[in-house]
């Protein structure tokens, strides 16, 4: 006992947080200060219901006294309990995330104020409990690790700010969190312990913790940072409900992975992952998965699981995340279906960087048993490929391929280096060839470097690809497309497309240059068919619609050429090559004051952009605006001069005033300089006046198509 107004007494301390509200406050300051308020109710409401004396508030914060440990953690799991309903239905801006830390020591009360270690060590305790989050002491540990039916998982040792000695701390696994299954297939209320996933030959000893910020705090964050994805449940007792056996799964999606990585800038391991599970359980005969491109629609977004899957009609949505520190990563993955809400499975992957194809294949094995998935011997094969790989040529691999699909409509400059100096860290890691080989490609397609030089280029990265790794479709897939454009080798391509799908069956990418070759041959019925397929596999890839259309397009279908693009306009308004490909279809049916429409808007997207000036001085040239279409040849001249333009953009212009000579001798140019262009000389309906020419028809010969 103290002297005057301070006493001194054992009790519990319980130290509250809520999760960003400085940050909310300067953004919304009437949303923070709502929802400050309704978090301090229902705290309040809570307290005396353990016998909890709320000292003071700091902020957002809450310091709260209890007489036992018990009580405390029962309260904190009740709170977060009751946060866990009221988020289920709130908008993500509107969620409330608490962090909880609790402490039992000695206690100093003066003038209506709390002071002492306990309190220090729970101020210092809250901020490992993540959002959703309860972190506890030892000392708690011990008072409650028989008397509460919730279990608890033993952090490192861990350094507090102004605390001496090193503390034992354990985080509360909340009872909606893992429900372990029964033999007879019912689950169980209690959850079980959270186990480290090891790979296959690592030893089940207790792991190397994964070192982020402050030391020893893996599991930990982890964990919270799960919780904070899982605070969408809208039923605490998820335990009785679990004890159901879900539906029949045959589709899902992935949910673009979140990054807690802490650094913006590696957003591309999080797209990384997202694109290697859709890769991944998208080749899984049993399943059928969206791609990438119809995914990552999702991300960032707003949208609940149950809309997520109604609009791209899947059963159920696997999501998680992704957070790095050095050369680790710990991935967190959680399936959920979507009909009932209910959380099948969920577990964790702690690798290297050099892992992270690995953990793409262990995670689509995982899912695929969980729904009970038939695995063909393929896709055995397929998800026992996977090899680790220096973490530096990974890193640098994945970035590319991040800059790759946000790339479509610039230059590839930024991904050829990355793809270049994943080569120069490992000069044997077979996907940064292959990518290598893809952005030459689509840099000649756009014109941004001449063919003569990148498309050899390409050719000789898919080919080291394949040397590398005979098993990689991407690396046949790039073959063939440049057998195609730069050898007009039409057998060599159509077997090397044939065995990509063979070894990526369900690819959209292989799907849809498989789909391409088949449209420059002319066999336009299998093209759509393949076409139809891809998306299938990605129903909001705009590129995959535009595709579809060409092909439509070339086939003398012009109005079927239409709704595709009007379809990929709606998902992305400024897609300059949906644009231009609908003014093609439009000029073809004669529409030509719609189709000049749909061509100036591609320039005004991209002023200098030489596939929408041609495209604008043929439709000009096709409605008798001679001197509009001899303006934009004038542009194509000044463009030349500063940077490559294909032979085959002014010939188009040329094309469209009625000057066919000059038009067949750029075209013959073309030809020499081995234009990606060239293999679709056959099908394209704009040059069909030329098709008797017998210049033209010299030109066919020589791309090895019959006249």
């Amino acid at each position: 006992m103290g002297t005057g107004t301070e006493q001194r007494r054992l009790a519990a301390i319980m130290f509250t947080d809520m999760v960003g509200y400085s940050a909310l406050a300067q953004r919304n300051e009437k949303l923070a200060l709502e929802l400050l308020e309704e978090h301090r109710a229902l705290l309040r409401a809570l307290l005396p219901r353990f016998n909890g004396v709320e000292i003071k508030t700091i902020g957002d914060a809450f310091l709260v006294e209890f007489s036992s440990a018990l009580e405390a953690t029962q309260c904190a799991i009740e709170v977060q309990r009751a946060l866990a309903r009221r988020n289920a239905d709130a908008p993500m801006d509107q969620r409330i995330g608490l962090k909880i830390g609790i402490h039992i020591g000695d206690v100093i009360h003066r003038e209506g104020d709390v002071l002492g270690d306990g309190v220090n060590i729970a101020s210092r305790i809250e901020p490992l409990a993540g959002a959703g989050g309860i972190c506890v002491s030892v000392d708690v540990e011990r008072q409650i690790r028989s008397a509460i039916e919730v279990s608890l998982v033993k952090l490192a040792a861990t350094e507090l700010k102004n605390i001496q000695a090193p503390m034992e701390l354990f985080r509360v696994v909340l009872p909606w969190e893992r429900p372990e299954t029964k033999p007879d297939g019912a689950q169980s209320s209690r959850p079980a312990p959270v186990q480290k996933t090891h790979a296959p030959g690592e030893a089940s000893s207790p792991p190397q913790r994964f070192r982020l910020l402050w030391p020893g705090a893996t599991v930990l964050l982890f964990l919270a940072v799960t919780l904070c994805v899982w605070l969408v449940w809208p039923r605490p007792d998820r335990s009785r409900s679990s004890s159901k056996a879900p539906g029949r799964i045959i589709s899902l999606a992935v949910k673009p992975l979140d990054d807690f990585s802490g650094d913006t800038n590696q957003a591309y391991l999080s797209d990384g992952m997202t694109e290697a599970l859709c890769a991944a359980l998208g080749n899984l005969s049993a399943l059928r998965v969206p791609g990438r491109s119809s995914v990552m629609r999702y991300k960032g977004g707003q949208k609940s699981i149950q809309e997520m899957a109604k609009e791209l009609n899947v059963d159920a949505i696997v999501e998680g995340s992704i957070q790095r520190a050095g050369s680790r990563i710990l991935v967190t993955a959680q399936l959920i279906e979507a009909a009932t809400d209910r959380h099948l499975w969920s577990t964790s992957y702690e690798r290297d960087l050099g892992e992270f194809f690995k953990v793409q294949n262990e995670v689509a094995r995982a899912i695929a048993t969980q729904v009970q998935a038939r695995l063909t011997p393929e896709d055995q094969a397929r998800l026992a490929r996977a090899r680790a790989a220096n973490p530096q040529a990974v890193e640098a691999y994945l970035l590319g391929r991040c800059q790759y699909w946000g790339s479509i409509h610039a230059d590839f400059t930024n991904v050829l280096q990355n793809f270049q100096k994943a080569i120069a860290i490992d000069p044997n890691y077979a996907p940064a060839h292959a990518g290598v080989s893809l952005a030459y490609q689509w840099a000649s397609i756009t014109y941004d470097l001449p063919p003569q030089e990148t498309m050899p280029k390409s050719k000789a990265a898919a080919q080291r690809a394949i040397e590398l790794d005979p098993l990689l479709a991407d690396g046949y897939a790039a073959r063939g497309y440049a057998r195609m454009l730069r050898d007009w080798d039409w057998a060599g391509a159509e077997t090397d497309f044939k065995r990509a799908l063979e070894l990526s069956p369900r690819s959209p990418e292989v799907l849809d240059n498989y789909g391409c070759f088949l449209t420059a041959r002319g066999r336009s019925d299998e093209a759509i068919a393949l076409l139809r397929q891809a998306l299938e596999s990605d129903p909001l890839s705009p590129f995959l619609y535009a595709d579809l259309s060409v092909a439509y397009l070339y086939s003398g279908q012009f109005e079927r050429a239409v709704p595709p693009l009007r379809k990929a306009l709606e998902m992305d308004p400024n897609d300059k090559i949906a644009h231009l490909w609908l003014g093609w279809s439009l000029v073809y049916q004669g529409k030509t004051g719609e189709a000049l429409a749909e061509f100036q808007t591609t320039l005004r997207l991209q002023p200098d952009w030489q596939l929408g000036q041609s495209a604008l001085g043929y439709a000009f040239g096709v409605a008798g605006r001679r001197a509009d279409a001899l303006k934009l040849l004038a542009s194509l001249d000044e463009l030349a001069g500063k940077r490559y333009v294909s032979r085959c953009s002014p010939a188009w212009v040329h094309l469209g005033l009625g000057q066919n000579d000059a038009a067949l001798g750029l075209l013959e140019k073309a030809c020499e300089e081995r234009d990606t262009d060239m293999p679709f000389l056959k099908v394209d309906p704009g040059l069909a006046p030329l098709h008797k020419e017998p210049r033209f028809r010299a030109l066919l010969k020589k791309v090895g198509l019959d006249p």
